[in-house]
């Protein structure tokens, strides 16, 4: 079964303004993005954009693009409209991408489709990896997350988990064993789920941990986790980020 990744784009940005528009070598962030996704098995690659600014860029270097609502409270709620305008069928599955992931490995994204062409027992799928430092383990911006035996998310928290309560006792200095899992931001979904979604009543822990994928777990559907060897390469949060990016797609000469 193929599928399609979608990529939101939204050009208000608190820590870097214009993001999606950022120049890295010679071509806005988002179009690497969007071209990077194409060199995955995706039979589609459509940015959803907030912005005319955006669709003109993208539409100069030859890639697909919806201009979307303004006003989406989430990437979840644009892609949810851009499949929509896409007409895509119930059954289809969607990648969701985020665009400012200019580096993003095409086979994470087709890994992370699979998990819902191989199984019918979850409705969207996500990606993580082994945590190897304490300080990430510690740190509440890096999402943790628990799977059962056959890989489903049993919860996501900025919280450090599992917890080792003998080996924690005296204060968090090693790791587990087997080692925590690092939640990754893409996503599959099934798109008859995806429509469904935003409308779905936001669940308590959703809103204490600030995580949107609790809302799936706690209205009882399930999410698939693949598990990657290693951490995947960096996005775009900050203008260190940028800076960082720029240098590693300059190339040796930079």
């Amino acid at each position: 079964m193929g599928f399609i990744v979608l990529i939101p784009a939204r050009l208000a940005s608190t820590r870097l303004p214009n993001k999606p528009l950022a120049d890295i070598a010679g071509r806005p962030m988002v179009v690497h993005v969007a071209q990077r996704a194409r060199l995955s098995a995706a039979t589609r690659v459509v940015v959803a954009a907030d912005d005319p600014s955006i669709v003109e860029a993208c539409r100069a270097h030859g890639v697909e693009v919806l201009l979307t609502a303004a006003d989406h409270p989430s990437g979840t709620d644009r892609l949810a409209e851009a499949s929509r305008l896409l007409r895509l069928p119930d059954d289809d599955v969607v990648v969701n991408v985020q665009g400012d992931e200019p580096l993003i490995e095409p086979a994470l994204i087709d890994a992370v489709a699979a998990l819902l062409t191989s199984r019918r027992d979850a409705v969207m799928g996500t990606a993580a990896h082994p945590i190897t430092e304490v300080a990430e383990f510690i740190n509440p911006n890096v999402v943790k997350v628990v799977t059962d035996a056959s890989g489903l998310a049993l919860t996501f928290s900025r919280a450090p988990l599992p917890w080792w309560r003998d080996g924690f006792a005296q204060g968090i200095n090693e790791l587990p064993d087997p080692a925590p899992l690092r939640h990754v931001g893409i996503y599959s979904y099934r798109c008859d789920f995806l429509r469904t979604f935003p409308a779905l009543a936001q669940a308590p822990i959703e809103r204490i941990e600030a995580l949107e994928q609790m809302r799936a777990l706690w209205h009882g559907h399930r999410i698939a986790v693949h598990v990657s060897p290693g951490a995947p390469a960096p996005g775009v949060d900050t203008p260190e980020d940028l800076e960082r990016v720029r240098r590693l797609l300059a190339g040796p000469a930079a």
